[in-house]
This record gives structure tokens, sequence and C-alpha cells, in this order.
């Protein structure tokens, strides 16, 4: 009797035992998979996300004929087309305006001097004017808090940043990127922030500035290193300024983030609380400084976007992409910044942490721009990834909306899914963000085949 009580808890036990080891392989990470998808209309606000990358490319006349098909969304989500073929070729990111009452889109067009540098478009017509040209890559944009848009060029060393006033009543302005003037006086170049090559821009409300330099690691030295600038005279609110001369970007300090403590810093620091490098109080190549202030770097810093929730409750985060190397099959990462409560952030004293939220996988690669959604506090994320010479197939980038890090133990997002493709080989999604709502989510479709200006209006988000 004894002997067969002992056979049979044995056999029980090892059923438990070849049950752990399924269980280690892979099967409760898939079934997490499965319950985001079952659960995709609480969790991220679709009926079904899609389960796979598309392989389709369309042609210029096919995207044409039908500019809206060139995207694939999951389930619930529609799209509507806000300008096809008048607007620059690469349209990037973008915001609307007037703030309060919007009536268009301002976007900034990535192209050379000659080409149309930022335009506005009508939200009723689609239609597409110059504002000015003379940039070189025109990439991020922002509205700041005190009514005046901020445009940055991502130009290598010596990409500048540049502040607008009144943009609507611009048209046909030039600038003259290596002098540094322009034509109109409702454009001026922001020295006090330093050149680098400009994507990712977060804007207090205070008018402390954050922003990354999209370097890539090379022959040994370090990517591109994360930037703070803090003006002279904080911005304290109330009516929109006048007159530029009144931005609290004319004039401030630059600091460069080292993560780290004390001498404990340097290759192998990534993640962590760190602190800030005063570098500068006059502007000029921050790249050239990086390495002398010993700053932590990354590959390829992409776009950020603040979380509003933070800001909220007063505090200070924001995520941000860095894009990684695909072909290398490093797939790249989103990562959020901390630097304590707002009111705390105007000196270099504060102390940043930065942490992982998503890793990037065969999947989930190369992620390029970021977009905070109101409401729900998700993550949109883009791809900005290989796709005929993809390490596993020809296959289209994607958008993907990530969940934000919840009460469990780790610090990471509790999990993405995929909610769009494109459908078009040459092109990539880009320059995202959605209106106050979080209802609409604007896109532009980026070297698409048609190559004209293409702008998505992504609606029935729940």
């Amino acid at each position: 009797m004894r002997s067969l009580h002992r056979a049979l808890l044995l056999g029980a036990l090892a059923s438990v035992l070849v049950a752990g080891v399924s269980y280690g392989q892979g099967d409760h990470g898939s079934a997490e998979e499965k319950d985001r998808s079952d659960h995709a209309q609480e969790l991220y606000g679709v009926q079904r996300p899609l389960p796979s990358s598309s392989t389709a490319d369309m042609t210029g006349d096919e995207i044409l004929a039908n500019p809206q098909q060139v995207l694939t969304v999951a389930k619930g989500l529609k799209v509507r087309v806000v300008t096809a073929g008048n607007a620059g070729p690469n349209i990037d990111q973008m915001v609307l305006w007037p703030a309060d009452h919007p009536t268009h889109l301002i976007g900034c067009n990535e192209e050379g001097t000659a080409a149309p540098g930022v335009q506005k478009i009508d939200l009723t017509t689609g239609v597409a004017t110059t504002i000015v040209t003379g940039t070189t890559s025109c990439d991020p944009v922002r509205v700041t808090p005190w009514g005046t848009v901020l445009f940055g060029e991502e130009a290598g060393s010596s990409g500048a940043m540049y502040e607008m006033i009144d943009p609507l009543t611009i048209e046909g302005a030039t600038l003259d990127r290596v002098a540094g003037t322009s034509s109109t006086p409702k454009i001026r170049r922001l020295d006090a922030m330093g050149t680098l090559s400009f994507e990712g821009l977060g804007i207090l409300p205070n008018g402390v500035s954050y922003y990354g330099d999209e370097l890539s690691a090379s022959n040994g030295a370090p990517g591109g290193a994360y930037y703070k600038f803090v003006p002279s005279t904080p911005w304290t609110g109330g009516a929109p300024i006048t007159e530029l001369t009144q931005s609290p970007l004319a004039s401030g300090t630059v600091y460069g983030l080292r993560i780290g403590q004390g001498s404990n810093f340097g290759q192998g620091f990534s993640y962590g609380t760190g602190t800030w490098q005063s570098l500068t109080s006059s502007g000029g190549s921050l790249r050239a400084l990086a390495g002398p202030a010993q700053l932590t770097g990354y590959y390829r810093p992409e776009d950020m976007d603040l979380d509003a929730a933070a800001l909220a409750a007063g505090n200070s985060r924001m995520c941000m992409n860095n894009t990684g190397r695909d072909t290398a099959r490093y797939w790249g990462e989103t990562i959020c910044l901390t630097d304590g409560p707002i009111a705390g952030t105007t000196s270099g004293s504060s102390t940043p942490e930065l942490q992982l939220l998503v890793q990037g996988s065969t999947q989930f690669n190369m992620p390029d721009n970021i977009a905070y959604q109101p409401g729900r506090g998700n993550w949109i994320v883009q791809e900005d990834g290989s796709t005929a010479d993809h390490p596993d197939g020809s296959r289209n980038n994607d958008i993907w909306s990530c969940l934000d890090d919840g009460a469990d133990a780790d610090t990471m997002s509790d999990g993405c899914v995929r909610i769009a493709t494109i459908n078009d080989l040459d092109a990539e999604t880009t320059g995202g963000f959605f209106d106050p709502s979080g209802r609409h989510y604007y896109v532009s479709i980026q070297h698409n085949s048609s190559g004209f200006g293409l702008v998505l209006d992504i609606t029935g988000w729940r």
C-alpha cells in the first residue's frame, strides 16, 4: 500500500514538473498576449488588434486613387484623409493650430533648404501652404505654453531650433540657416538652446525643455545624449506673448544627462538615477560638449512626448524612443525620464531618473515617433524599421499601442498590441500625435510611393 501511495505521489509530482516546464517555455507569455487581444477594447480602445504586419506594396497610382487604404488599422478604428497630393512629400511631426480652436495642422517637411520647411494644412480643405523654406530636415514641432510654435532641424551637429509667432499670418518666408536670419521678424533662431540633430522635444509648463541628439554610436564613441534647457526667466503663465523677444527660450542654460552617481557612471550605465551636467549658457554645438562632459549616450534618440497625467499631478515625466538598428538585431527601446516635481526642474540640481518601458523585438523594432494618448494614458509608438531587408523577411512598419507600467513589480509596460500597419514597403508612419480629446490621431505616411505628402486622421478610439 505504501509503495502504491509513493508511486501515485511521484506520478503527480512528475505531472506538475512537466506542466511547469511547459509553462516556463513560453505558454504563459502566449496566454498573456491572447488575453491582451481578447480585452483590447478595455485596454487599448480597439475591438481587435492586428495579428501581423502587412506585406502589401501599393503603387503610387493606387495610393493616389485610395489614399486611406495605405494603412490597415485595428478593428473598430477608422481612417480619414486630411491631405493627399499637395503637401510636402516628407511631412514629419505636426501640431494643431490654434491650440484652443484648431483650423490647421502645422507640420515640418523633412527635406532640404529649397523645399518647403514648415507648412500649414487646412483641416477642412486639405490645402497645404508653405510658411517658410530654408530649413534642412525639419522634424520636431511643438506649441509652447506662451502661444508660439517651435520647430527644429534633424540636421547633424548644425541642426538648430527656431521659434515662430502668429504662424497663420506667415506665407513664403525664408531662412538663412547659416547666418541664422529670417525674412520675417515672426521667426527667429533660438541660439541659446544649442545645435544638434533635433527630433524629440518636450516643453514643461514653466518652459523647461528636454530634447535628444539623434546620433548613433560609432567606432566606440557613444550615441546621442539627452539635454535639458532651463530658461533664465521661467514661464509663470498668463496671456500669450506678443513678441518673440518675450519668449522664455531667448536665454538660459543647457544641461546634459549623465546616468550614475559620483564616480559610478560610464559604459554600462544606461538606466537609473543620474545628474545634470552644466554645459553652456550661450548654446553652440552641444554634440561637441557631450564627450568632455561624459554624458550618457544612446543609439539615435528619436521622438519624445510628455506624460499628461504626470503633468496634471505636478510632476515631470516623458517617454521617448532610441531607435536601434534592426539589421544588427538591436531592436531599439522605449524609455521614460522623470525629473521630479515640475517646480524643481528649473535648475541643474534636480535628480533625473531614466527607466526602460518597452524592449524592442523582431516585431516591435526601431521605434521612432511616440505619442501619449489623453484620457487612456497609453503610449502609441511608430516603427521606422527595415522593410525589404528586415532580418525576418519583407514586411511593413507598424503602429503599436503600449500600456504604461502598472502596479506590478517591474517598471516596464504591461503589454503592447499592433493597431495599424502600412501597405507600402517604401513608406513609414511618422509624426503621429493626438488631439486633446485622445480621439483623433493624426499621422503622416512619409516616403510613400506616390511621392506626395499624405496625412491621415485615425478615429474610432473607445
